[in-house]
């Protein structure tokens, strides 16, 4: 039997940034080692891989801890820096942020031969690995969307905003990639992936788009019309809990791919059980486990039947390093305050 204990921080303060903590370990544990894993993953959805592998090692406990991705790259840049305790395990969608985590030596470097299978755009220097993939999806909502208008592409997503007198003004939402690490990838690969970026950009402006921080609260406007559509959501979040009038678009003209990123922090105290838990993930097992929950997407049974080269892997590698350049992100930053405004005290971001 596995055990399986949730509870949310209710806390607020700087110290305090989980959005939600969560213990597994299993019955048969005897003083089991417990690892803390940070991570931006939900912790329903990796809860079935988690189950599985504490059932498989219970000399093994794991302390799970949920962040979002800004929140976790300022603690690990702080427990690279020795400033607090380091988890033994980090997990994130802020791909770049983890780009540029490894780039500050803060990574404890692994192989084997389960981490040497993978293929190069999910490695870097042996010490970040690709555990996911997820696309970055257009969803809209199914009842009040005619079919003709549902978005393809981008570029029939720019003619929807472009009509006169659109019925999608303040109806069309997107990540803020100021409040949203994963947000700013997804936007900055568009913007060096697509020569639509700018038009884009335009379009939200028009519509009066609306821009905010996270997966569920999107998804949730969709379902209930609030929003008509959702731009770049990450496609593993709307399939992991099935809602009513939501369609799911990979766009034809490219889907960007993302893998989490895993990574050992130098000063973990659990190197060898997190380089397991690692390895788990990594394996037929844990991959299937994954793909069951939506976080792995596979070709061979993908049923949008997008073309090879429309499927677009965000490489982990130095090139998101450029991501993380203060000027460049703050050029970036500017545009998008430009078309979204300023960020209130609520949270949201919407155009003037």
């Amino acid at each position: 039997m596995i055990r399986y204990l949730l509870y949310l921080l209710i806390l607020s303060g700087p110290a305090i940034a989980q959005e939600a903590v969560a213990r597994f370990a299993s019955d048969d544990a005897v003083q089991p080692t417990d690892i803390i894993v940070r991570s931006t993953t939900d912790i329903g959805i990796l809860t079935p891989a988690l189950n599985a592998f504490v059932a498989i090692h219970p000399e093994i406990s794991i302390t799970y801890e949920q962040w979002g991705s800004n929140a976790l790259y300022a603690n690990s840049r702080a427990a690279c820096d020795g400033e607090i305790p380091a988890a033994d395990a980090v997990f994130s969608s802020g791909v770049h942020q983890m780009v540029d985590l490894v780039n500050r030596a803060c990574a404890n470097p692994y192989a084997s031969d389960t981490t040497r299978d993978l293929p190069p755009t999910r490695v870097w220097r042996n010490e970040l690995w690709g555990i996911t993939l997820e696309p970055a999806v257009i969803i809209y909502n199914t009842a009040l969307v005619p079919a003709e208008d549902a978005p393809h592409t981008r570029f029939a997503l720019l003619d929807l905003m472009r009509r006169a007198e659109s019925p999608y003004r303040g109806k069309i939402a997107t990540y803020d990639v100021e409040a949203s690490g994963l947000g700013f990838l997804f936007a900055f690969m568009d913007s060096l992936e697509a020569t639509t970026f700018g038009g884009l950009l335009e379009g939200f402006a028009r519509t009066d788009a609306v821009a905010t921080c996270c997966s569920a609260e999107i998804i949730d406007g969709v379902a209930e019309g609030e929003y008509l559509i959702a731009y770049n959501v990450l496609g593993s979040y709307v399939s992991s809990v099935p809602r009513q009038n939501i369609g799911v678009i990979h766009p034809e003209d490219y889907t960007l791919l993302l893998s989490r990123a895993y990574m050992i922090p130098k000063t973990a105290t659990n190197k060898q059980a997190a380089a397991i838990l690692l390895d788990f993930l990594l394996s037929d097992e844990g991959q299937d486990i994954l793909a069951a929950g939506n976080l792995v997407q596979r070709r061979d049974d993908d049923a949008t039947l997008l073309s090879e080269s429309a499927q677009r892997a965000i490489a982990i590698d130095p090139k998101l390093l450029v991501a993380m350049d203060q000027h460049r992100r703050s050029r970036f930053v500017g545009q998008w305050r430009s078309t979204f405004g300023a960020l209130p005290a609520g949270g949201f971001l919407s155009a003037p």
